[in-house]
């Protein structure tokens, strides 16, 4: 199934390219969703108009392409660096800085990078072929990296499954009727949710204040010192509109905030989302609530405002998919603290 995710992306790649959109902005395992067959799907909300759109990269700075710390400029290089990462986590299973897996690809340590469970699932010449084009995708000098033709030509002659539909490879019964309502007891935030009572989300993020953001953001003396003071003062201004309910102008100061990209912080995405909201912007909600899971990917309130944006679109099984991953997330947590204490 791994194969067939590369393959998949590798396509949808090639088709924007061809289509005349070649940049795609911070792709990354959390760009790839799937559809009800279990096909792998790229997300439309990394697509750029030209290549100043994207702002900073959520990923951490080891993942992101050498030539945009440079200059700034998503290049269709750059986004052939990106694809090289994913196959690093379809590979490995997990998120390895691209310095790391390239020394050991010099170094001819090739299974290292292979994931445990994939043992026994895959042959050695199939590895040997996503590995070497990883190894391409990363070249440090962009003229270097492969074109998104030569990633379909490359995946394509590994599917050799392909009259096995994606969802019997996941294990998932296809059409299998979806629940409804949640699976399990929901927090004060999942109610409000659930009902998508957006008045009682916005006390619940007012009240919860920046305490899920510690730790997400690590600066230099010099950035606290140049760009802090501007930056910290946006979005003060943007959670006093916030509290007081002026929510067009919470999204102004809030952006300004987020388009600096100095600092990550999930909590302000989460409310941004709101706003969009209550402004009848679900698709920029489902965006910003997306992101806030790039930047926490266990964060439970991501995909609380995810559940009510896909619900504000008619997307009510995903809606409750969403709702109910929230509840187990936060259920987690509880126990992990409970745990711990």
């Amino acid at each position: 199934m791994r194969l067939r995710v590369a393959f998949y992306i590798a396509e949808a790649l090639d088709y924007c390219y061809s289509e005349g959109h070649p940049l795609y902005h911070d792709l990354n395992a959390y760009r790839v969703l799937f559809d009800e067959d279990g096909d792998p799907r790229l997300s439309c909300f990394g697509l750029m108009k030209n290549s100043r759109d994207g702002k900073s990269y959520s990923t951490n700075l080891a993942y992101t392409p050498p030539e945009y710390l440079k200059t700034g400029r998503v290049t269709p290089e750059s986004v052939m660096y990106s694809f090289g990462t994913i196959l690093l986590d379809l590979l490995s299973g997990k998120h390895i800085p691209p310095s790391h897996a390239l020394d050991m690809i010099r170094g001819k340590n090739n299974m290292l990078l292979m994931d445990s469970h994939l043992e026994g699932k895959f042959s050695t010449e199939e590895a040997t072929v996503v590995v070497n084009l990883a190894f391409q995708c990363l070249q440090y000098e962009p003229r270097e990296r492969p074109k998104t033709k030569d990633l379909v030509n490359t995946l394509a002659p590994l599917q050799i499954r392909q009259d096995v539909p994606s969802h019997v490879m996941l294990g998932i019964a296809k059409h299998e009727e979806m629940p409804q309502t949640p699976q399990r007891p929901l927090s004060q935030m999942g109610e409000a949710c659930l009902r998508m009572d957006l008045t009682a989300i916005h006390q619940i993020l007012v009240t919860a204040h920046y305490k899920d953001d510690a730790g997400n953001n690590e600066l230099s003396f010099q950035e606290w010192t140049q760009q802090m003071r501007d930056t910290l003062e946006a979005r003060k201004r943007g959670d006093y509109a916030f509290r007081d309910k002026d929510f067009k102008t919470a999204i102004d100061c809030y952006s300004q905030f987020i388009d600096v990209g100095t600092m990550a912080s999930p909590t302000v995405l989460a409310r941004r989302s709101l706003c969009y909201l209550l402004c009848d912007q679900p698709d920029a909600a489902l965006r910003d609530a997306m992101q806030a899971q790039c930047i926490i990917a266990d964060w439970p309130t991501a995909f609380y405002m995810q559940s009510v944006a896909l619900a504000k679109l008619d997307m009510h099984k995903d809606a409750t998919d969403m709702l109910n991953e929230a509840a187990l997330l936060e259920e987690k947590r509880q126990r992990s603290g409970r745990a711990s204490s």
